[in-house]
């Protein structure tokens, strides 16, 4: 008998007859410039270094890239393996360089990476004459821990942007925070709100993101992807540095968590990633996003303290 799934398990799986629907739906690119229209809203399955050079100049308003660090890593029995940081260092020069002539000249350009890489990131994105804007770390409370150092508990997105003029909205990305000692200036609150739900005033957001929770087993955007980033944090750099009908990019796009909060949200997409099964899942994905709308931590218009929502 096959194992079933735990009542709670939210875990998104995919049918024999699910995967025959989504494979007809793949895309992919067969010649050298692609017309903009024929991109918009697909799922690339190709590796990123044949794929993204078929794309045409000038035409990614923001890119989202997480990138595979510097470990060795099985992702669906394709190993990606470590390597020197001289070696990785070229790697990540080798993909940026075919990336930025794809982008508009007022894009934002955000990169992952951990404790090892983000140095290397920061580095690389200077010499190929990006501009720096911030590095946001957000802490990633996922596992129990080690007894032999210092729990790894956070990760590093640096925002670089293609030119100084850059496109950035603060109102989108307020959070909402409780008051824990309210001010009254004549009896009233003075820049913070009180309501039947207790008192809260919003906030900018700041660089450090405490507010994340790492998908796992009950929340129903998790996928069996051993590196899935959470729709939140997609959400906070979607509604920054993009408009609505913008053309959102990701390059290493795994389940397609990038594409599935773009068409939440009301943004075009365009993703690439080798691995078929997991452009499945991204098909999947999106197809629920038709009708399930709602971004764990984010409501009214505003992110949240925690997940709950």
């Amino acid at each position: 008998m096959s194992k079933q799934k735990a009542e709670r398990n939210k875990t998104i799986v995919l049918s024999s007859s699910e995967k025959g629907i989504y494979k007809k739906q793949l895309f992919h690119l067969d010649k050298n410039i692609a017309e903009p229209s024929a991109l918009i809203n697909k799922v690339i399955n190709q590796d990123y270094f044949e794929a993204v050079n078929m794309l045409p100049d000038n035409f990614i308003n923001l890119a989202f890239i997480d990138p595979p660090y510097n470990l060795t890593k099985s992702f669906n029995g394709n190993t990606f393996k470590e390597m020197t940081s001289e070696k990785y260092k070229e790697w990540v020069k080798s993909w940026l360089q075919l990336l930025i002539p794809k982008l508009k000249d007022d894009a934002s350009l955000y990169i992952c990476g951990d404790w090892k890489t983000s140095s290397i990131l920061y580095e690389v994105g200077l010499q190929e004459g990006l501009f720096p804007i911030t590095r946001i770390t957000f802490a990633r409370d996922k596992g129990r821990g080690s007894t032999k150092f210092w729990k790894n508990n956070s990760e590093d997105i640096w925002l670089f942007s293609k030119s100084k003029n850059y496109y950035f909205n603060a109102e989108a990305v307020k959070t909402r925070k409780k008051v824990i000692a309210p001010y009254r200036n004549d009896g009233k609150p003075k820049d913070w709100v009180e309501s039947d739900d207790g008192n809260f005033r919003l906030t900018y957001a700041s660089n450090i993101w405490t507010d994340i929770t790492i998908p796992f087993w009950s929340m129903p955007e998790n996928t069996p992807h051993p590196t899935q980033k959470p729709e939140k944090i997609l959400a906070k750099i979607i509604l920054a540095s993009s408009k609505e009908n913008d053309v959102v990019f990701d390059g290493f796009s795994g389940v397609g968590t990038t594409g599935v909060v773009a068409k939440k949200l009301n943004r075009n997409f365009v993703m690439i990633e080798q691995e078929e099964e997991y452009c499945l899942y991204a098909l999947k994905r999106l197809d629920m996003a038709e009708n399930q709308k709602r971004i764990q931590g984010y409501k009214d218009g505003y992110f949240l303290e925690r997940n709950a929502n």
